[in-house]
C-alpha cells in the first residue's frame, strides 16, 4: 500500500512545476497563441535563475552568509527576465512576423534546452565539480524553507504546510489567473481576442497588444516553474537534461483542465502523483515492464479527456477558436 503522508507531498512537489507551466500556457492560449515552446521556456527560466544564484554565491564567498532577500530575488528576477525574453522572441516571430506557431514553438523548445545545457555545462566546469552537476545548496535553503510550526502538526503539517513559498505562490497565481479570465474586463477582452480576433479588433481591442502581454506573462509564469524545480524540488542541484518531459506534460495538462487555471491546481497534483506512482509499485525484474506502463498514465489520461471533450459539443470545454492561427488584419 502507498503511504499517503509520504506520497502526497511528493506528488505536490512534482505538480507545482506543472501548475506553473499549465497556468502560463492557459493565459497564452486564451489569446489565440499556441506556444509549444513552454518546455524550452521553463528550461531557460530554470538556468537563468541558476546563473544568477551561482554568480551571487561566488561573489559573496564560501565562508560568508548570504542575504536572504538577495538570495531569493536575484534568481527570481533572472528567471523572469530569461523567460520574458523567450516570450518576446515568440511574439515577435508569430504576432509581428506571423510565422507558423507550431514550428516556432518547437524551435524555441529546442533552443531553450540547448541554451540551458550549454550554460549549465559551463557552470559545472567553472565550479570544478567532480560530478556532472552544480549544487546551489545555500540559495536552495531559502527557497525550500517551510512554515516553522509545520513539523508540530503531524500529517496535516506535512501534507499542507511543508513546502517552500514558490509552491503557495503557484497556487495564488493560478487563482488570480482564473479570476481574471472570468470576472474582469481584461479577461473578457483576452478571451475575445482568442475566440475572434477580427471581431475584437473591430470592437477597438488591440489584438497584438493582448497577444504580446498574455504570452509574455504566460512565459514568465512558466519560467518560475522551472526555477521551482531546481531551487526547491531538486534542492538547488542543476544537472543537464534532468528536467525531463515536465514541460510537455504541462502543455498536456492544459487540455485536461479544459483551459481553467482553477482546475489546474488539482489536476497538477493529480498528474504529479501519476508521474511518480511507478516509484511506489513493487520493485523487481517481474515488474520492470509494468513500471514503464505506469509512466504512460498521465498521457493516456490526457488522450481520454481530449476524446471526451471533443465528443461533447459544450463551448466552455473547447479551445479558443483562433488557437494556433495568425491574425491578418487585412483579411478582416
Amino acid at each position: 500500500m502507498i503511504d499517503l503522508v509520504t506520497f502526497i507531498p511528493r506528488a505536490i512537489g512534482q505538480g507545482i512545476p506543472l501548475l506553473y507551466g499549465c497556468t502560463g500556457e492557459i493565459l497564452t492560449e486564451k489569446s489565440g497563441n499556441l506556444n509549444l515552446g513552454i518546455p524550452g521556456v521553463m528550461y531557460v527560466g530554470a538556468i537563468s535563475g541558476v546563473i544568477g544564484s551561482f554568480l551571487y554565491e561566488n561573489s559573496v564567498g564560501a565562508g560568508n552568509p548570504l542575504n536572504g532577500f538577495l538570495a531569493i530575488m536575484i534568481p527570481m528576477v533572472c528567471s523572469l527576465i530569461g523567460s520574458l525574453i523567450m516570450g518576446l522572441i515568440y511574439c515577435f516571430l508569430t504576432v509581428t512576423l506571423r510565422a507558423n506557431q507550431n514550428v516556432t514553438g518547437l524551435a524555441m523548445t529546442t533552443f531553450g534546452v540547448g541554451f540551458g545545457n550549454f550554460f549549465g555545462g559551463s557552470l559545472i566546469k567553472l565550479s570544478g565539480a567532480d560530478v556532472p552537476s552544480v549544487a546551489l545548496t545555500r540559495t536552495s535553503n531559502f527557497f525550500s524553507v517551510s512554515l516553522p510550526f509545520a513539523k508540530n502538526l503531524g500529517w496535516f503539517g506535512k501534507i499542507f504546510l511543508s513546502y517552500g513559498f514558490l509552491a503557495y505562490l503557484g497556487i495564488v497565481v493560478a487563482l488570480i489567473a482564473g479570476y481574471m479570465l472570468k470576472h474582469t474586463r481584461v479577461g473578457l477582452h483576452l478571451r475575445a481576442v482568442g475566440e475572434g480576433p477580427s471581431t475584437a479588433d473591430a470592437a477597438g481591442i488591440s489584438v497584438s497588444k493582448y497577444k504580446y502581454v498574455a504570452t509574455c506573462i504566460g512565459c514568465m509564469i512558466a519560467g518560475l516553474g522551472g526555477l521551482y524545480y531546481v531551487m526547491d524540488y531538486a534542492c538547488g542541484v542543476w544537472s543537464n537534461d534532468a528536467f525531463g518531459d515536465r514541460g510537455w506534460l504541462a502543455i498536456a495538462l492544459v487540455i485536461f483542465t479544459i483551459w481553467s487555471p482553477n482546475i489546474a491546481i488539482f489536476a497538477s497534483i493529480l498528474f504529479g502523483g501519476l508521474y511518480i506512482v511507478y516509484l511506489y509499485i513493487p520493485s523487481g525484474i517481474d515488474h520492470m515492464e509494468l513500471k514503464e506502463l505506469y509512466k504512460m498514465i498521465p498521457y493516456v489520461v490526457t488522450l481520454v479527456v481530449l476524446v471526451i471533450t471533443s465528443m461533447r459539443d459544450k463551448k466552455e470545454n473547447q479551445p479558443p477558436a483562433s488557437l494556433g492561427l495568425s491574425y491578418f488584419r487585412e483579411e478582416r
